[in-house]
């Protein structure tokens, strides 16, 4: 039960009558050298499960895809897993249960998921990015496009994935803290697979919201000039 694949299914006890709470949950436990930490993100269609450590800092796993339940079972069809090529794993399939209002796997009481507190801000979604700015009518990644950059804002948390759905490969992903605010967007990062150095760093951009896109400007986290473009999922 340490892969990110066995973890996903804390989330289980959400889903009651067929619905899930949307939300952040989060769970961590102490471990030999440092702590590791459990992040579930949900949509009402969308989830995305991320497992790494702090103190010191080291990216796990993560999967994430759009679910289905029948009853107490629970169908998630992967877009993306960080250990595809260990796993092969496309798809995750589970049943559920819980446990005075927390997430459990098999009433597993000693790791319980704790939904954090609702921050909701105007840029909580999905986003896909479309295109580098400025937007001149250059041509846009959509979504049926097989290679994707999925980024996941909810409750004061973000998370980005890059990968390719027909292949599975995984490029790369990254979360922590978010704030949006009158034209200014914050990051902290927390966890970020592709250099571990990099957690704790504080990120500012400018963003603007036109109608389903998402323009966000500023530097990136090697300190180099930025203009994306994003649209809403």
């Amino acid at each position: 039960m340490k892969n990110c694949t066995a973890f996903l299914l804390l989330m289980l006890p959400l889903l009651m009558l067929g619905q899930i709470a949307p939300g952040v949950y989060r769970a961590s436990e102490t471990m030999e050298n440092g702590k590791r930490n459990y992040q579930l993100l949900v949509t009402e269609s969308y989830i995305v499960h991320t497992v790494y450590n702090s103190n010191p800092a080291q990216f796990i796993s993560t999967i994430g895809g759009y679910y289905t339940v029948d009853q107490d079972s629970l169908k998630v069809t992967l877009e993306f897993n960080s250990d595809f090529e260990k796993n092969g794993e496309r798809e995750f399939r589970a049943n559920f249960g819980f446990q005075n209002g927390q997430l459990l796997f098999n009433e597993n009481a000693s790791l319980p998921y704790t939904r954090q507190p609702e921050v909701a801000q105007p840029l909580d979604g999905l986003w896909l990015f479309a295109t580098r700015g400025p937007d001149t009518g250059q041509e846009r990644r959509g979504d049926s496009a097989p290679r994707k950059t999925l980024k996941f804002l909810a409750e004061g948390h973000f998370q980005w994935i890059a990968y390719n759905v027909e292949t599975m490969a995984f490029s790369g992903t990254g979360g922590g803290r978010y704030a949006a605010d009158e034209g200014t967007y914050t990051e902290v990062i927390e966890f970020f697979s592709r250099d571990d150095s990099r957690v704790g760093a504080e990120l500012s951009f400018e963003f603007e919201r036109k109608d389903a896109d998402w323009h966000h400007k500023g530097k990136n986290s090697k300190g180099e000039p930025m203009y994306e473009i994003w649209s809403l999922r």
